[in-house]
């Protein structure tokens, strides 16, 4: 498939149910924009709100940096929250696809990050790294060319040795898996696309530390 040449790095900013990252959303439910100490964000009930979109925001690219500023509010123990999708986008499992996703565990949450292109997949699941509900976390998949990282507020949480192969245009969900399963409950601020390996120092801020990128 010949791919139209991409910009660098695309932010999306979750201020507006109607639109994202300048793409129009189908609404699934009734999610909606909230004020936040990290500004605003859009709430999802964990039970039928979700978006889509029709685009991949990292179709082709062979390196990457998918950053993430979330609130993960319990819930459902599986919860597919954000869905990258190459085409055809119809939540077929066999699609190339990637995926942040949740598990809550005992009260607390983990951070499950997926990418399967071509006949490689790998989940980056760590049940043991627990992280408290209700709070603010950002979160990152990277992937260098051979290495593939998990990210939670700046921190390496694992890696794995792997070639992906760039995926294919195609579609996003939020909220909810493309198939729409696995609602989410909580908040999403702000997601950004990097066409290429970001070091920690270099991924999004949160308010009051040095050197923020977004909260001005």
């Amino acid at each position: 498939m010949l791919m139209h040449a991409q910009p660098a790095q695309v932010t999306w900013k979750f201020d507006n149910i109607a639109k994202i990252g300048g793409h129009q959303t189908t609404v699934l439910g009734h999610p909606k924009v909230i004020d936040t100490p990290v500004g605003k964000a859009i709430e999802f009930n964990g039970v039928d709100d979700g978006l889509m979109l029709d685009v991949h925001p990292l179709a082709g690219a062979e390196a990457f940096t998918w950053e993430a500023i979330f609130r993960p509010d319990g819930g459902n123990t599986e919860q597919r929250w954000f869905h990258l999708e190459a085409n055809p986008a119809t939540g077929d499992d066999h699609d190339n696809r990637m995926l942040f996703e949740i598990r809550v565990i005992d009260g607390q949450s983990c951070l499950d990050t997926f990418n399967k292109s071509g006949d490689v997949q790998k989940a980056l699941l760590f049940r043991n790294k627990l992280h408290a509900l209700g709070a603010w976390y950002h979160v990152a998949a990277v992937y260098d060319g051979s290495e593939f990282r998990s990210y939670v507020n700046g921190v390496e949480e694992g890696a794995a040795r792997i070639h992906l192969i760039p995926q294919g245009a195609g579609r996003t969900s939020i909220g909810v898996r493309m198939n729409k399963l696995y609602y989410f409950k909580g908040a999403i601020h702000q997601a950004r696309f990097t066409r290429r390996a970001l070091d920690p120092a270099e991924f999004l801020r949160f308010p009051g530390e040095p050197n923020s990128d977004i909260f001005q």
